[in-house]
């Protein structure tokens, strides 16, 4: 559901709930990168079982999903398998030398570069908090065309712990000088989710990019969207409402 109407229920939808909540003073949005902004899961779990066919290791797919929206490190480090024993650290370079742009390309998110272009033209800060390195979140905003939008950048190497630890939706709400609780984010792991919601983000939305809406809204998603057409600003009251504000880097 995407309308701005509210719903039988008297409940708000999602477009409506974006835009009241964005529209408050000190209101930021948070954007998971990988699977929201851009429908990248695809592309990192044919790198996953690139590597893992180079090693001869048989990983079944529900193994592979394990590692969707966590760094993949702490992902190695945790989960039971065949890379046992090894250092998760280079297990995870081995992976991201598997990557092949050319053969799995990300695709935009449906509204991802619209969201992030109209609401930091009406003022509001935006920032992307992700479990991926800091190049990497550099190149998709850079292929969204929205990297000299003064977007801020919550990237693997700023916290100690990531997602589903809320430290990174913390950290991504201190770097553009706002309150979790009066933020919005957009994530479409349970990972990502829990991440958003242990830090206090008043409004969470699950994207089904990479995970079934059911799923995400037992995860505890505030409402479940197709893509990041609910997050384009309207042109209309909320944007007007907006304070103008600074996202810092």
């Amino acid at each position: 559901m995407t309308s701005s109407s509210p719903g039988a229920d008297g409940s708000v939808a999602p477009a409506a709930a974006v835009g009241a909540a964005l529209a408050a003073p000190g209101a930021a949005l948070l954007l998971d990168l990988d699977g929201t902004l851009v429908d990248s899961e695809p592309t990192h779990r044919a790198a996953y079982r690139r590597y893992f066919a180079r090693r001869g290791w048989r990983v079944d797919e529900a193994a592979v999903r394990a590692f969707a929206g966590r760094r993949g490190a702490e992902a190695f480090a945790e989960l039971d398998g065949p890379w046992a024993g090894e250092d998760p650290h280079e297990l995870t370079a081995a992976v991201i030398a598997c990557l092949d742009l050319a053969a799995d390309p990300p695709a935009p998110v449906p509204g991802a570069a619209a969201a992030i272009a109209g609401w930091r033209a009406a003022g509001v800060p935006v920032a992307v908090v992700t479990s991926a390195a800091r190049a990497w979140a550099a190149t998709v905003l850079d292929r969204l065309g929205v990297a000299d939008l003064g977007v801020a950048l919550a990237t693997a190497e700023d916290t100690a712990a990531g997602k589903p630890d809320p430290a990174p939706y913390r950290h991504g709400a201190a770097l553009v000088g706002a309150e979790p609780a009066a933020c919005v984010a957009a994530e479409d792991t349970p990972a990502g989710l829990a991440s958003a919601l242990g830090a206090g983000v008043g409004l969470v939305l699950g994207v089904t990019t990479s995970h079934p809406a059911a799923e995400l809204e037992a995860a505890g998603a505030h409402h479940a969207v197709a893509d990041l057409t609910a997050l384009v600003p309207r042109a209309g009251k909320e944007v007007a409402r907006a304070r103008p504000q600074r996202a810092r880097r």
